[in-house]
């Protein structure tokens, strides 16, 4: 049987730049800073670049420490599986899950624990494949799958979730203020070129392979998952 370690190996430890850009543009939108960034499953530390005008300290959590991740800055070692990151409540003013939750058998526990990390009034932002882009949906008609689970990324992506699965697992979780947004870049179907950016900007919904989550966490609340 495969292990966590093995599978977060497949990913090796990466996204590409637009999911990044996303998810630095919808923390902008928001006006969202702070003293501290935690990044959950992050990988080689590639999105830190992105937001360190915005962040003094970034902490990346990952089941293994990727050749890259950015010299000074804190790692925590920690199975995603458990759902239980060794840091205390309340450990940052934002909390970013790059390319993350498909990788996990349990999407809500998976949430919770980042609402746990975050600060009242703080931010949570979760990216995934987006299952209704025009690609997934013809992948689904053809191969009845969607396109970022098939054969070639199994093991690894295990969960397909819907932009409706993400809204309900933040309300689920106790976030508020939920709001979607698209990485703008996406896959023609049939080859390994890319829409023309206008079509995203249309309709990004369609022509968009990612999506990004966005939530707070609501001010003056605690947490019954509290660890020391």
């Amino acid at each position: 049987m495969i292990t966590n370690l093995e599978r977060a190996l497949q990913s090796r430890g990466g996204s590409n730049e637009a999911i990044y850009r996303m998810v630095a543009r919808e923390l902008a939108a928001c006006g969202v800073n702070g003293k501290m960034l935690l990044d959950v499953g992050c990988g080689a530390g590639s999105f830190w670049p992105h937001v360190k005008d915005r962040f003094e300290h970034y902490t990346g959590v990952d089941i293994e420490r990727y050749g890259g991740f950015p010299d000074g800055e804190c790692f925590v070692r920690s199975d995603l599986e458990s759902y239980a990151v060794p840091l205390p409540e309340g450990a940052a003013d934002a909390v970013v899950a790059v390319e993350t939750i498909e990788h996990v058998e349990n999407p809500r526990a998976f949430v919770r624990e980042l609402r746990r990390l975050v600060k009242p009034g703080g931010w949570v932002a979760v990216t995934t494949p987006n299952q209704l882009s025009l690609l997934s949906r013809g992948t689904v008609l053809c191969c009845g799958e969607f396109n970022a689970f098939r054969a070639s990324s199994y093991p690894a992506h295990i969960t397909a979730l819907l932009e409706i699965d993400l809204r309900r697992i933040a309300m689920e979780a106790g976030l508020c203020s939920a709001r979607i947004g698209f990485s703008g870049r996406g896959r023609i179907p049939g080859g390994s070129l890319h829409w023309p950016r206008w079509f995203s900007a249309v309709s990004p919904r369609w022509f968009s392979d990612n999506i990004c989550l966005l939530a707070a966490r609501p001010k003056g609340t605690t947490s019954h998952l509290e660890r020391p």
